[in-house]
């Protein structure tokens, strides 16, 4: 099996504790050495100084490539771009440049006043710069605000039209859920990389809850499968067992390139790459 290159994604620490996590998390999964690792922005734009504080430091002490997470909620264009270019100006080349979701207690996304109404004007702008590298998210299953699953594709068709370099998906469950959206990507004249978001199962309830917010699709037999591995005490061991198995599905299918959503916690993820043959490179020192 050919052996993909791999990102992960983290999110920005809280507390002092939370920061430890993170490090641990970093420096467990650096050695498979990921192309890239990224740190999202809290709901609403709440983290957004810790996300900052993060990548900078990330940037600084891990010698990975760190993409930035930036999003058009609750800021003007003149503050979005004010803290693009102090990413830049920290070093950082990467950018993952989404709408965001809303703030706590707003049933959908109202635009600044005075910023960016969407994701598609925030990538034409950032490109405009010409500093950074840009990604974008991409759902495999219809987003829940899309009108149909074409819209999905338009929109974006639109994001990579407007100067972004690859998309990430959204996470799913199923191999097919991703083969189907990328014949669909190739069929709209989409040419640019896609990248399949993998999210290795911490806590069923957890994803659960989040796959139904997202409108990524639940297959019953998934369903079925969490319920008896809870009553069993084995459901670390169905994650990694089907979290295997969907990568192994997409690397066949001719996946390349997959990103994980560690959710700052490693060990599945880490043993979920080892699985796949992604091991750690080490070299032989003062051997007789």
């Amino acid at each position: 099996m050919t052996r993909p290159e791999i990102s992960f994604e983290f999110f920005p620490p809280k507390t002092l504790e939370a920061s430890f996590r993170l490090w641990d998390t970093v420096q467990t999964l650096a050695p498979l050495e990921p192309r890239f690792i990224s740190v999202t922005y809290g709901a609403g734009g709440t983290t957004r100084e810790l996300t900052r504080d993060a990548v900078a430091t990330l940037h600084k002490s891990s010698g990975l490539p760190v993409a930035a997470h930036l999003t058009c909620v609750d800021a003007s264009r003149q503050e979005t771009l004010e803290i693009a270019d102090r990413f830049a100006r920290a070093g950082v080349e990467n950018i993952v440049a989404l709408r965001g979701d809303p703030p706590k207690g707003q049933n959908k996304f109202v635009p600044h006043s005075d910023g960016f109404a969407h994701s598609v004007e925030l990538i034409e702008a950032l490109a405009e710069t010409e500093m950074f590298s840009i990604r974008v998210g991409a759902y495999p299953d219809k987003h829940p605000e899309a009108r149909d699953f074409a819209a999905d594709i338009d929109w974006l068709k639109a994001k990579l039209d407007a100067g972004a370099d690859e998309a990430l998906t959204q996470f799913f469950f199923e191999a097919e859920t991703f083969f189907r959206f990328r014949d669909a990507c190739e069929k709209s004249g989409i040419d640019k990389p896609i990248v399949p978001g993998i999210l290795p199962i911490e806590n069923w309830k957890g994803a659960r809850s989040f796959a139904q917010r997202c409108g990524a699709h639940i297959p019953e037999w998934v369903e079925n499968a969490f319920e008896k591995a809870l009553r069993d005490d084995r459901e670390d061991l169905l994650a990694t067992a089907l979290c295997t198995e969907l990568c192994s599905d997409l690397i066949e299918g001719g996946v390349d390139k997959l990103h994980f959503y560690t959710l700052n916690r490693p060990e599945l993820t880490r043993d979920v790459c080892f699985a796949l043959g992604i091991n750690p490179k080490t070299e032989l020192q003062n051997v007789a």
